[in-house]
């Protein structure tokens, strides 16, 4: 069965995953779910001559926004037969505009470089939906690849309730620019019907998401979710058609390494058989692992292992 999500004030928390948050809406296995989000606070709209989705006001006037954290996120979505200890496997099918802007923010004391820009800035950058172009005010025209920046299921009971800004074993506040439509993500459930929330639309982002935002606005997008009850995950991973992802979080960034490295080698052994000093040495030698973001307190790093090498 399909189903569409809407947002709105009854729909969207901002700024936080809550465990004790109740489901809007509930569906079976193997559901596809169509979920409209939005972006930003009053300050971040543009003039009225931009196409703003009218729910996003309702939102600004009727939810609580949480310690200051930016993200308005759809959800959450109880899908039925989850239990803690499942994995949840999130299709992503297609990922869309909803609006015609997107803004890039830069704040002082955030982002990588947090002493070197005190002045900050607000850019409001128009979007092309038909040549999937985003038009920079300073002459740069970038390619629009959308994807959710924040997608992820409830945290354990006792976190309670927790800021969206950082990103955890429930998902989150990934900020991965490779889970666009095609791609799918394995999150490990903490809570029964897992409870899925997405947000924090990216128009555009390069890895590192240096100065603090991306390209933020307003997306829909389409998933498909299944219960896995054949597989453990401490930590969220992603498959491409052409790659295996794992990812690591953690305030330092060698820490993040280790993580996502650790995430890769068991995964080689579990599903291919290697020891783990081979897949160690495949790590070393063909798996390529990529800075995510810097920005979101605990930074991401991800590693990439091609399917090619043992297609």
């Amino acid at each position: 069965m399909h189903h569409h999500l809407e947002a709105g004030a009854r729909t969207c928390h901002w700024g936080y995953f809550d465990a004790s948050r109740e489901p809007v809406l509930t569906v079976k296995n193997g559901d596809t779910v169509t979920i409209d989000t939005l972006t930003g606070p009053p300050e971040m709209v543009p003039p009225k001559s931009f196409h703003t989705p009218p729910e996003l006001f309702e939102v600004h006037k009727h939810c609580e926004r949480f310690a200051g954290a930016p993200h308005i996120l759809t959800g959450p979505v109880a899908i039925e037969g989850a239990e803690p200890g499942d994995v949840l496997e999130v299709r992503i099918l297609d990922v869309k505009l909803r609006q015609d802007w997107g803004f890039n923010f830069i704040r002082p004391l955030g982002g990588t470089l947090p002493d070197d820009f005190p002045e900050g800035r607000i850019l409001n950058i128009p979007l092309d939906e038909k040549t999937m172009l985003g038009h920079l005010p300073f002459g740069v025209d970038i390619p629009l690849k959308p994807f959710f920046g924040v997608m992820g299921v409830s945290p354990p009971k006792n976190w309670g309730r927790i800021t969206s800004v950082i990103p955890r074993a429930h998902g989150g506040n990934i900020d991965n620019k490779q889970l666009v439509a095609g791609t799918t993500l394995f999150l490990p459930v903490h809570r029964p019907g897992a409870l899925f929330s997405a947000g924090d639309g990216h128009g555009a982002q390069g890895d590192g998401e240096v100065c603090l935002t991306a390209i933020e606005t307003a997306l829909q997008g389409t998933f498909e979710f299944i219960v896995r009850k054949d597989m453990k995950l401490a930590q969220p991973r992603a498959e491409t058609a052409t790659h295996i992802i794992t990812m690591g979080f953690d305030p330092s960034l060698d820490r993040a390494m280790d993580i996502a490295l650790r995430e890769m080698i068991d995964y080689l052994c579990q599903t291919k058989n290697l020891a783990p000093l081979d897949a160690y040495t495949l790590c070393s030698v063909g798996v390529d692992f990529h800075v995510t973001q810097t920005v979101n307190t605990s930074k991401g790093v991800h590693g990439m292992l091609p399917k090619s090498l043992f297609a």
